[in-house]
């Protein structure tokens, strides 16, 4: 199991006032590249491992957006840390299997 869980919703203004989608495509690309469990919810991303790594990937998916022609990214993001290494999306969730 992990360290932590880091939920983050990220809200990019586009350069051209177009659809954030696309950006928030690449957002999740970059989580998918970093190798770490994740599960996209309709509002928010959650990830799980060690927090360095969580806040490295966000710093990723913040400049991402910068390189895509964001003139401002706003991140909420909620942590959820367990000092003996047992946080886990299942373990949290094994109550609601189906998302019920």
């Amino acid at each position: 199991m992990a360290g932590a869980l880091l939920s983050i919703q990220i809200l990019p203004s586009t350069p051209s006032g177009e659809s954030v989608i696309p950006y928030v495509d690449r957002a999740i690309e970059v989580i998918k590249q970093a190798g770490v469990p994740y599960r996209v919810a309709p509002l928010e991303t959650t990830m799980e491992g060690e927090l360095p790594q969580l806040l490295d990937i966000v710093k990723q998916m913040n400049e991402a957006m910068t390189e895509m022609g964001c003139p401002s990214v706003i991140s909420q993001v909620k942590i959820y840390c367990n000092s003996a290494g047992e946080a886990s999306m299942s373990r949290l969730l094994e109550k609601y299997p189906d998302g019920q």
